[in-house]
């Protein structure tokens, strides 16, 4: 699907319509390496270096901060460029973080019942690392982070009432950020309604939906997208899944949409059957963070929630994303191989 979304891209732009799915292929390769990696390393190891993981990433997000060092993409600083390739230390710090989380929450299970003296520290670190990745500025991946690491602190069985005040907090808190950047409101505004802006703000949802419309029950068939030629943007990142549906239509979605139940439904209950604490948490962490950001892609893609920016997991093209999501599948396979 790399390859049928962006073909006609890649011809204009690099006159080689393989690019895409050529450097995916490399990432994709990677991954199974990187996968097999984690799978074989006992996951009892990130628990000791938790902290050391997580001064990593905070140095990477400090770094790719800089002019000169980080790479400017879709007006964010949040990559690095190498030999034509970017690496996000964002995705990064989504496993760290999980990692840390986990262990924080297995080593002071006993504190849940103490709602403040057992919350602060964590949401400290959790509004840290946001606040660094909104410095990029990445809305998207920061939502992502934030609300995996709030479902499983709350699965931890906390107070639930700390949550209803961290909601509202959070929702005062999404509205600043939507005042304070333009561009998110014209977000907003493009949510609401595309059309009062159809060749500006409006115009990534109109032609999603153009292409998701159309599609009816069976598609156009492979490679006979119409909205991939130069009509919706970069088709082969965000917005795959509406060049999916338009090939394949509502089977090909639905097929897309059961493939991603299964895999949730057989990580939470392995998940469920853990007796490690810190095992359990981290295959649950891990699982929100693929659970979420697939929602926030479909979400955005069918027009449910504002454009985020959040690419699908193992489906987009991104490199990034593709070597942190298989990595995550190795650690899920390893946790569930030592209990």
């Amino acid at each position: 699907m790399i390859y049928s979304s962006s073909y006609i891209w890649a011809l204009y732009k690099y006159n080689n319509a393989y690019k895409y799915v050529l450097q995916q292929g490399v990432f994709f390769l990677i991954g199974l390496v990187l996968m097999f990696i984690f799978y074989k390393i006992d996951y009892q190891i990130y628990k000791k270096h938790a902290n050391t993981f997580l001064g990593i990433c905070f140095f990477l997000l400090i770094l790719v901060l800089i002019p000169g060092i980080g790479s400017v993409r879709n007006g964010s600083r949040s990559w690095f460029g190498f030999l034509g390739f970017g690496f996000q230390p964002s995705e990064l710090t989504k496993i760290a973080l999980i990692i840390f989380t986990s262990k924080y929450l297995s080593k002071n299970d006993k504190l849940k019942r103490y709602t403040f003296k057992f919350m602060a520290p964590i949401l400290l670190v959790i509004i840290l690392f946001f606040g660094l990745i909104m410095l990029e500025p990445d809305f998207g991946t920061g939502m992502v982070i934030v609300v995996s690491l709030i479902g499983l602190i709350f699965i931890s069985g906390s107070d639930v009432s700390i949550f209803i005040k961290l909601g509202i907090l959070g929702v005062i808190g999404i509205v600043v950020l939507i005042l304070i950047a333009p561009y998110r409101l014209d977000r907003i505004t493009s949510f609401i309604n595309p059309w009062s802006d159809p060749l500006g703000s409006g115009f990534q949802m109109i032609q999603s939906l153009y292409a998701i419309g159309p599609g009816g029950f069976l598609g156009f068939g492979f490679l006979n997208s119409r909205q991939k030629h130069f009509y919706l943007p970069e088709p082969q990142t965000d917005f795959i899944f509406s060049i999916i549906t338009e090939e394949f239509g509502f089977i090909g979605a639905l097929v897309i949409i059961l493939l991603f139940i299964t895999l949730f439904y057989n990580i939470i209950k392995n998940a469920l059957k853990q007796t490690d604490l810190f095992g359990k948490y981290l295959m649950f962490g891990l699982c929100f963070l693929l659970m979420f950001q697939t929602l926030l892609n479909l979400s955005v893609v069918v027009g449910l929630v504002p454009i985020t920016g959040v690419t699908l997991p193992f489906i987009s093209y991104g490199g990034s994303s593709l070597l942190v999501s298989m990595s995550s599948i190795g650690m899920i396979l390893n946790i569930s191989r030592n209990n």
